[in-house]
């Protein structure tokens, strides 16, 4: 945990002392007003990680909430800017190299006026703050407004006719905490129902805080209605929250937990086989809740479909092994917001949607609620409906 303080400050410090750096010296600020600007960006980049050592070491209740709204707001409004501020330093470097080439294979342009120049920096710094902020307000916007209702069809070979048609609903990385608490969820809930689904399904990280603390705002998940049954698996984020008092009370409120376990659905005459693994990566944390798909379908019967929990795509390797005809998973949250899109597509075999693995599916949802910036841009928050239908031969 050290180290991740020492890597996420020396992070925060890149980011806000280049923005500072880039920004302030064009905006003709007298001596007195630029100390306070520096001393704000300063105490704007120890913002987000103080609530994190609090939560840490116990601390837990709304005033640390309140820091971690201002801190993850401003760590939103800062990372876009550094990125627009190194787009624009790029541009203006690849420009002076251009001209550089053309004077040296022609005529050397004419001298650049340095008053000039300042008011165009100027400008432009002013534009790029303009447009974080109201980027930062649109993504504010778009994650708190609720979840998109996504719906998709999985063909699934062998699938009795009885079951065909069957749905489960499913919400992943809710991520209640900080800033997102029991109004949301009480909305996901409605939302949930509302569909009517025969299965639900929630595929981890559903906190981020203690039972202590988060439960009130956790339990409106007690309400959720489905035909047949409602299932849980553990996400990463389970493990840094105490993950055994939250199996315990997600067992009192109703659903039932699959820990590299599985059940066996029935309608009419069709049966399948809904297995759920632990985390990916929990053995790390937890060494006996190693995330095993085999473990999960040990038992099951071999002719009949096997749908598979998992919270992270990177179980689709190991799920396609045993047989998994369907893998719903969540943990990449789409991306979030862009840029991050591009990079979470190069750590994740599948960042969102339906993907056929080599014959069996996979969906990733795109996350239900949000984790640190309450931002979402271009990439919508997701309840996803999954539809089964027998696979035509």
């Amino acid at each position: 945990m050290n180290l991740f303080f020492i890597f996420a400050i020396m992070i925060l410090s890149i980011i806000h002392g280049t923005v500072g750096l880039r920004i302030i010296p064009y905006l003709n600020l007298n001596y007195n007003i630029k100390i306070v600007t520096w001393c704000c960006i300063a105490l704007l980049a120890a913002l987000p990680i103080i609530p994190i050592i609090l939560r840490s070491k116990g601390f837990e209740n709304e005033v640390v909430d309140w820091f971690s709204w201002a801190g993850y707001l401003s760590l939103g409004f800062f990372v876009l800017t550094f990125l627009a501020v190194v787009t624009k330093d790029l541009i203006y470097l690849a420009i002076g190299l251009l001209t550089k080439i053309t004077a040296a294979v022609g005529s050397p342009s004419a001298p650049t006026d340095p008053g000039r120049r300042d008011f165009i920096q100027k400008i432009l710094s002013i534009s790029i703050v303009t447009t974080t902020s109201v980027s930062t307000l649109a993504g504010l916007y778009a994650a708190r407004k609720g979840a998109t209702i996504m719906k998709t069809t999985v063909p699934i070979k062998g699938l009795d006719k009885d079951l065909s048609g069957i749905t489960i609903a499913q919400v992943s990385d809710l991520h209640i905490g900080p800033t997102i608490k029991k109004g949301y969820v009480e909305k996901v809930v409605e939302q949930v129902n509302r569909l009517n689904p025969d299965i639900i399904a929630i595929t981890g990280d559903l906190v981020d805080g203690s039972v202590g603390y988060l439960s009130k705002h956790v339990e409106p998940i007690k309400d959720l209605h489905a035909n047949i049954g409602k299932y849980f698996v553990t996400g990463n984020h389970e493990y840094y929250s105490g993950v055994d008092q939250w199996l315990d009370k997600i067992d009192h409120y109703g659903l039932t937990n699959l820990i590299d376990s599985h059940e066996i659905i029935t309608k009419g005459s069709g049966s399948i086989t809904l297995g759920g693994v632990t985390d990916y990566r929990s053995s790390s944390i937890k060494p006996e809740h190693k995330s095993d798909p085999e473990k999960a379908f040990y038992g099951a019967p071999e002719n009949i479909p096997k749908i598979l929990l998992a919270h992270q795509p990177w179980s689709i390797f190991d799920a396609h092994k045993v047989g998994a005809d369907l893998q719903l998973s969540g943990h990449t949250h789409g991306g979030q917001f862009w840029p991050f899109v591009y990079a979470v597509r190069m750590a994740n075999p599948y960042t969102s949607g339906l993907h056929d693995h080599d014959g069996t599916w996979i969906y990733v949802n795109r996350g239900t609620g949000y984790w640190g910036p309450p931002m979402r841009l271009g990439v919508k928050s997701e309840i996803t409906l999954v539809k089964l239908e027998t696979k035509k031969s």
